[in-house]
């Protein structure tokens, strides 16, 4: 083969790499399935490509077809492969039996999250008795402006990568929702005078959450710990400084599994 047939097949091969992820990147939680003529509006490609591409993939695991109505969703190597992928995380490595144990003891629901980009991202998540979900949290996105978990992610960043990182203006989800970067600044000082941060209802009505920082050896922030649920199983008002120091000390031992040994004067105050 020559070097210029090389590189045709080397593009081509490429380019069917793109658009076999761009097929795949069309199904969320919202949309989880799809026909062939939704994922051709969905990605632009034609309809042959599509088809082509649907069925390669279903042959190879990647996505699932039910014949009956037709639709296509998410197959299992997709989900064989997230759990390598979360196995092979040290923090989850180091986080989920202690997150498991940890919710089954408050009733409440439990979470480790790092960031990715300008959003977090859930590597565990279990729900006690107080707080149940329909559904796994494990993969989920979220804002980093709005949740406890993303704001004990952030709180050692200076305003102007905070700014560089999600912009100055941001979204709202209920009245509750830090909307400005002067709000922000001092949500993130407040983390990090106490050593953990709270959302009251400032992402979706009726919830609560508390987080606290997880760091590597070196000292970084590489995740943070949450508990969450209902207001009244939450019971802030009266539980805050037990659950703060609940979250901080399980937020710690994380951290020391990763290979943190934090000074004396470096501990959160409640």
């Amino acid at each position: 083969m020559t070097p210029r047939a090389r590189g045709r097949e080397s593009t081509g091969g490429t380019q069917s790499v793109e658009r076999a992820l761009s097929l795949l990147s069309v199904f969320t939680e919202e949309r989880p399935q799809l026909r062939i003529s939704e994922l051709v509006a969905a990605t632009g490609l034609g309809q042959s490509t599509v088809s082509r591409l649907a069925g390669a993939l279903v042959g190879l695991g990647f996505l699932a077809h039910d014949p009956r109505s037709n639709l296509y969703g998410i197959g299992p190597r997709v989900v064989s492969l997230a759990g390598i992928g979360l196995n092979e995380s040290p923090v989850h490595q180091q986080s989920r039996q202690l997150v498991q144990e940890l919710a089954a003891t408050l009733g409440l629901g439990v979470n480790v999250a790092e960031r990715h980009g300008d959003q977090l991202f859930y590597l565990c998540h279990f729900e006690g008795r107080l707080s149940p979900r329909p559904s796994t949290l494990v993969g989920r996105g979220g804002p980093l402006h709005a949740t406890a978990l993303g704001k004990a992610l952030i709180c050692e960043l200076p305003p102007d990568a905070v700014a560089e990182l999600i912009g100055t203006e941001y979204a709202r989800y209920t009245p509750r929702t830090v909307t400005t970067p002067p709000e922000l600044a001092d949500a993130l000082a407040e983390v990090r005078e106490r050593g953990f941060a709270t959302e009251l209802e400032e992402l979706a009505f009726g919830r609560t959450c508390l987080a606290a920082p997880i760091r590597d050896r070196t000292g970084r922030i590489v995740a943070a710990l949450s508990v969450s649920g209902p207001l009244t199983a939450m019971n802030l008002p009266d539980r805050q400084d037990e659950l703060a120091m609940t979250v901080i000390e399980h937020a710690d031992r994380i951290s020391s599994g990763l290979g943190y040994h934090a000074a004396p004067a470096a501990a959160g105050r409640l």
